[in-house]
């Protein structure tokens, strides 16, 4: 079978891992062409990745080649070039979040019905070998059923690091909006939709001191929360914690747990793919490591771009789609909006659980 073509606009901070796997990893697509807002960074990329071409993104998205269109633009931009991916006649999957707000995210999922094509979301990670070997578990009954479950990430922010970090602190950036999504969509991956949300947020510092080059310096003014706590009820019945947070310095916290009612599940980090997976079952002593049930442990970002491709040819439904995605966005909003009205949110969205991956795939292999 030919391989899909695909084009990536956005030539920032994520996007080489997306051009090495998409271009040497997977085995159902190829990169057609790049572009950026800045045309010297897609040229740098385009020769560094060895990629075919390096345009415009009125260029590329006019390409009839081009059937999938890969967003890594920063998150104000991800509606509207999706949106124009998908008025150009091509299925698009979106860096996270799926967009800033509900009405553009329902605009993209509208759209992509209207027009018959696919809409598509990170994280993927949640296909990754780790958390496959989890949802394996929790199919298999290891832990019984799902009763509960905590989800921590902490740290005080990325502007010691990143080269451009302003956007973190912006609408459509903050703790939940920028990491909620790996944690958010691990837990319907494993446990599947949520029902209802509550939450408390909060704004520790008024600015931001950039440490990191070329910013090295820069005050950026915060202007979202950036310690965020929610309370989600999924609609099996269990119970979620969790918490994001540019706040904290240090602490001794899981990434996941989930709680059954005969054992408990580490999951590994899902802003990762690989392990280690730890179980301990009613009466054991200690925590067992699992080995890994599932291949695409390493950095595998692009694998829902190379599942789009698989599962358009196959008319199946793709993994990372649209549907998963919006109710992540639907649930982000919620928290916040939950600690605003001091009440508990119902969801108005859901989703269909993804279906696990096969257990005998080679890495680069779909189906």
């Amino acid at each position: 079978m030919a391989k899909t073509k695909i084009g990536i606009i956005g030539c920032g901070n994520i996007s080489g891992i997306y051009l090495k796997n998409c271009q040497t990893v997977f085995e159902d697509i190829t990169i057609a062409a790049v572009a950026d807002m800045l045309p010297e960074r897609a040229k740098a990329k385009a020769e560094e990745f060895k990629i075919p071409k390096a345009c415009s993104v009125a260029e590329l998205l006019a390409d009839p080649e081009i059937k999938i269109v890969v967003n890594l633009t920063i998150p104000k931009a991800h509606g509207e070039v999706a949106l124009a991916a998908l008025q150009a006649g091509k299925s698009v999957h979106n860096e996270k979040p799926l967009a800033l707000t509900r009405e553009d995210g329902k605009k993209l999922l509208d759209l992509a019905k209207a027009k018959n094509l696919r809409v598509g979301c990170a994280p993927d990670t949640f296909m990754g070998g780790g958390i496959q070997t989890c949802r394996k578990l929790i199919d298999d009954g290891w832990i019984g059923q799902p009763v509960a479950a905590t989800a921590f990430m902490t740290c005080h922010g990325h502007e010691s690091w990143h080269p451009d970090p302003e956007f973190y602190y912006k609408v459509g950036g903050g703790p939940m909006f920028d990491m909620g999504p790996y944690y958010l969509t691990a837990l319907v991956a494993l446990m599947g939709p949520a029902r209802r949300v509550t939450g408390s947020v909060r704004t520790t510092f008024a600015t931001r001191t950039i440490t990191s080059q070329p910013k090295y310096g820069t005050v950026i003014n915060v202007d979202v929360p950036t310690h965020v706590a929610g309370v989600i009820d999924f609609a099996n019945g269990a119970v979620a914690t969790v918490i994001t947070s540019f706040d904290v310095w240090a602490a001794k916290l899981p990434c996941i747990e989930i709680y059954g009612t005969t054992g408990s599940l580490s999951v590994p980090d899902p802003n990762g793919f690989g392990g280690p997976v730890m179980v301990r079952r009613a009466g054991a002593k200690d925590w067992s490591e699992v080995p890994l049930t599932h291949a695409h442990a390493d950095n595998c970002r692009g694998i829902a771009v190379a599942d789009m491709a698989k599962a358009i040819a196959a008319n199946r439904p793709h993994r990372a789609n649209g549907e998963l995605a919006y109710h992540v966005l639907d649930m982000m909003h919620a928290v916040h909006d939950a600690s605003k009205a001091n009440q508990h949110v119902m969801l108005q969205s859901t989703c269909q659980q993804p279906a696990p991956l096969p257990m005998d795939l080679r890495n680069g292999q779909m189906d």
